[in-house]
């Protein structure tokens, strides 16, 4: 199917709103932003000013532009709100995460929906950035064999467990989880706002669980939140088993169909390195084949705009062929997962066993 130009709208004004602002103004002949929605009159000419968008105040006044669809980037007590409205308007909404903060919103947000039948997809972006998608194509491709278990130090909670969930296979599934939350002190490296060479300390938050899932499978979930996200000393890591082989970050170990053993490494191509060409991101190979190939290779995006605007280009489909790109069910099972993780680190090592939603029942 071919997708035509992109025209939406946001509602928001923080630092995620500004990712969907980048991308549209970086590839005008994909994504149009038709306007932006600031109640506050000051601050939105402000912004419209800052960023040479159109802003508007009310959310009547948005949906005159006539987008194909709004992009619901607030903050979380009012995430629920706009995406209820828009269900009753019938207006397809593409929402931030999470979509709720507590399990009565959660329930609230899937029965609208489903009494509206409201065309709605949860921007989780973390599976479409390209070494995740490459990752997961490795294990799609049965390179490893059946995965049994994954050690993710990557992403914090829903994040985390959204990665947890895809790369093991387990859907809907319902889960023994139990762990503890310990606190370590940290250097600060980075920050939203650049590089910090103070030297000052910090206690940073570590988060450790395993969840157990009804098929047997396993994962161990452990994250430093904010360090890993904004650190030059605390590194990304994800080691994925197999019972043919075994991902180990850049690393690949498998058996070959002589099961003779092979070992290589997941290549980075990225334009414009050691030369004058402009910089982008073509793709990431391991040994002679591509595992992934940045969709929007011409266009200077970090690895979290190539995915958001994936997640966008998805939207675009999904209004047109009804192909979900990461399904309200799934973002409401991994927002139910998060907040079952704060409980558990409210009861360190003691089981908490997850129930079935009704987002979940039939999947």
């Amino acid at each position: 199917m071919t997708v035509k130009k992109t025209r939406f709208a946001l509602i928001g004004s923080g630092w995620r709103a500004e990712f969907y602002i980048r991308i549209a103004k970086s590839m005008p002949e994909a994504f149009e932003l038709v306007g932006t929605l600031i109640r506050n009159p000051e601050k939105g000419k402000a912004f419209s000013n800052a960023f040479h968008i159109p802003v508007v105040n009310h959310l009547d006044d948005l949906l005159a532009l006539n987008p194909d669809f709004v992009v619901v980037a607030t903050k979380r007590g009012t995430m629920k709100d706009y995406l209820l409205r828009l269900f009753r308007l019938q207006m397809p909404a593409l929402c931030e995460t999470p979509p709720g903060e507590t399990e009565e919103d959660l329930l609230e947000l899937w029965e609208a929906a489903q009494q509206s039948h409201a065309r709605v997809q949860v921007a989780e972006q973390y599976f479409a950035q390209p070494l995740y998608a490459a990752w997961y194509e490795a294990i799609r491709g049965n390179l490893i064999g059946r995965v049994e278990n994954i050690r993710l130090s990557a992403l914090h909670g829903y994040h985390g467990v959204s990665m947890i969930r895809r790369m093991l296979g387990t859907g809907f599934q319902n889960a023994v989880l139990y762990g503890k939350r310990y606190y370590f002190n940290v250097v600060e490296t980075y920050g939203r706002e650049g590089m910090c060479f103070d030297g000052k300390t910090f206690s940073c938050p570590c988060e450790r669980f395993t969840f157990e899932f009804e098929n047997g499978t396993v994962g161990f979930f452990d994250f430093s939140d904010p360090a890993q996200y904004h650190s030059f000393i605390r590194t990304r890591q994800m080691t994925v088993q197999g019972e043919r082989g075994e991902i180990d970050d850049l690393s690949v170990r498998y058996l070959n169909d002589e099961n003779v053993p092979v070992y290589q490494q997941l290549n980075r191509i990225d334009l414009g390195v050691y030369s004058n060409q402009e910089w982008s991101h073509f793709g990431i190979m391991l040994g002679e084949r591509f595992l992934y190939r940045s969709p929007f290779f011409k266009a200077r995006l970090n690895d979290d705009e190539i995915a958001v605007a994936s997640v966008l280009q998805g939207m675009e489909e999904y209004i047109q062929s009804g192909k979900e790109v990461y399904s309200l069910a799934d973002a409401l099972q991994d927002a139910y997962f998060g907040m079952q993780m704060n409980a558990a680190a409210e009861h360190p090592l003691q089981p908490i066993t997850t129930v079935t939603q009704p987002w979940a029942k039939g999947r």
